[in-house]
């Protein structure tokens, strides 16, 4: 069931009729939540931002923001905090986005984007909404409630945490010669070097017609017979 199941199932139960109804309210919310993150972020990278065709790469990662911001907050909202916070996370996932790329930082599939940013998104929008009368657990700032102050400890708890461990791990990683591969490996490609196959697909020819998909540089295709369709990465 991927991101449903993980979801609705983390409700652990389903025989009684107020765990159902959590269930259900947690699968409405995972559908709508992406719905909306994954439209922001292609309209603003086809229409607002000046991208040239569409950017199904980025559209992918857009619907993954959404999961990633509703996951935390999933049982406690109701469905249109749902999409408010899939908004925010197509927002949010795009701003990370482009702030990793104007620092020059290497991150080829928005990792931090979709699950730092989105993922810190998600923990704060859990101390925001939630009305407590609802009877679903939630008991946000907009509500008078004061869940956003531990929410806030957490989130800097887990910065802390995790950027502390990080930093070891890669000073550590630094000081061996293993936290990046050398200049001559990618000049010719860790694909070519390191990878097997080194396509991501191979060719094929079935009743005639060409299917396949293929990764060069940054222009990710598919290609579906006698048509490509590009999408810039």
């Amino acid at each position: 069931f991927g991101w449903f199941g993980f979801n609705g199932g983390s409700t652990a139960a389903m025989h009684e009729t107020s765990q159902a109804q959590t269930a259900a309210s947690v699968a409405v919310n995972t559908a709508l939540a992406p719905c909306i993150a994954g439209f922001v972020v292609f309209v603003l990278n086809s229409e607002v931002l000046g991208g040239k065709g569409f950017d199904v790469p980025r559209f992918c990662n857009g619907i993954l923001a959404g999961l990633v911001s509703i996951t935390g907050p999933c049982a406690f909202v109701k469905s249109f905090e749902a999409v408010i916070i899939g908004l925010f996370g197509g927002f949010i996932y795009q701003g990370a986005s482009m702030a990793m790329r104007k620092a020059k930082i290497d991150d080829v599939v928005d990792a931090f984007a979709v699950h730092g940013a989105c993922g810190l998104w998600g923990l704060v929008a859990g101390g925001l909404f939630g009305n407590p009368k609802e009877g679903l657990g939630g008991n946000g700032f907009f509500y008078s409630g004061d869940q956003l102050q531990s929410q806030m400890f957490a989130a800097m708890l887990i910065i802390l945490w995790v950027g502390g461990i990080s930093s070891i791990a890669f000073f550590i990683l630094k000081r061996v010669g293993m936290l990046r591969i050398s200049d001559e490996i990618q000049k010719e490609g860790a694909d070519n070097v390191e990878h097997s196959p080194k396509k991501a697909y191979s060719f094929s020819e079935k009743n005639g017609n060409k299917v396949t998909g293929f990764c060069t540089g940054d222009m990710a295709s598919v290609v579906v017979g006698a048509k490509a369709f590009p999408a810039n990465r």
